[in-house]
C-alpha cells in the first residue's frame, strides 16, 4: 500500500469522507456535477493506495447514482440533465466514503477521538469495539453456516431451504453477537471503564505534514463545485 491515503490517520479520513456531503451539496448543474466527480475521481487514483479493499465495493456507488438518476429522470418529466445532475451527485456524496472505508482501523480512530478530541474515553472504547464487532460479522456468519453443514443442517437447493438456511444462520449470528457484547461489557467494567474519570492511553496520536495536506486536499475538493458554479455563471 504506497498511496497516501494509506499514510494518514483515521480522522483526516473522516473528515474526507464529511466533506464529500459539503461538497454534493454545491452540485447543481450538470456541468458542476461532471467537473466535481472527475475531480473526485481523479483524487482518488492518485491518493488511493493500489490494495485497498475489493474494488466491487465501488459498484454501489455507481448503482446508487444510475438509480437516484433514473428515478429522477422519471419521476421529473423526462429531463436527462436533471437526472444526470442528481445521479452524479450521489457519487460525489458516496465515492469518498466508499473509497477510504477500509483504511480506516477502529483503534487508531479511537485513539484519535479520545486524544486528539477529547470525546470520553467509554464512548470511545465502545465504540472501537462496535467497530471491531462489525468488521468480524462477515467471519462469524462463515463460522456459522460451516458450523450448520458440518451437522447436516446445510441449504438445499431450493429457495425455500436455502431461506431458511439464511434464517437460521442470522438468528445464531444474533445470539453470538449479543453475547460478545455482553462479555465485552462486562470486561470493560472490570478494568474501570463504568467509574474512571481519567485514563491514560497506550499509544500517541501524531499529526503529520501529510495529514494536513490530504485534510487541505479534501477541504478544496470540498469547494470544487461552488468555484464550478461562480465561474460558469
Amino acid at each position: 500500500m504506497n498511496g497516501v491515503l494509506a499514510r494518514v490517520n483515521p480522522l483526516v479520513l473522516v473528515a474526507v469522507g464529511l466533506l464529500a456531503l459539503v461538497a454534493s451539496l454545491g452540485v447543481r448543474s450538470l456541468l458542476t456535477a461532471v467537473i466535481t466527480s472527475c475531480a473526485y475521481v481523479l483524487a482518488m487514483v492518485l491518493m488511493l493506495p493500489a490494495r485497498s479493499g475489493h474494488p466491487l465495493r465501488f459498484i454501489t456507488v455507481v448503482l446508487g447514482g444510475l438509480s437516484v438518476a433514473y428515478s429522477t429522470w422519471l419521476l421529473g418529466g423526462g429531463q436527462l440533465d436533471v437526472a444526470a445532475t442528481a445521479g452524479l451527485r450521489i457519487v460525489v456524496l458516496a465515492l469518498p466514503g466508499v473509497a477510504v472505508a477500509p483504511l480506516i482501523e477502529p483503534m487508531a480512530l479511537a485513539d484519535q477521538l479520545g486524544q486528539r478530541l477529547r470525546l470520553p474515553h467509554r464512548f470511545v472504547v465502545s465504540f472501537a469495539a462496535a467497530l471491531q464487532r462489525f468488521e468480524q460479522l462477515g467471519q462469524t456468519w462463515q463460522y456459522l453456516s460451516r458450523a450448520r453443514r458440518a451437522r447436516g443442517f446445510g441449504p438445499g437447493r431450493g429457495p425455500i431451504s436455502r431461506a431458511r438456511h439464511a434464517a437460521s444462520v442470522t438468528f445464531g449470528l444474533l445470539v453470538t453477537t449479543m453475547r460478545e457484547a455482553t462479555s465485552a461489557s462486562i470486561a470493560m467494567d472490570a478494568r474501570g471503564f463504568a467509574r474512571a474519570r481519567q485514563r491514560t492511553w497506550a499509544e500517541p496520536v501524531p499529526w503529520t505534514r501529510t495529514d494536513t495536506a490530504v485534510l487541505v486536499v479534501g477541504v478544496l475538493l470540498a469547494a470544487v463545485p461552488y468555484a464550478a458554479e461562480v465561474l460558469t455563471a
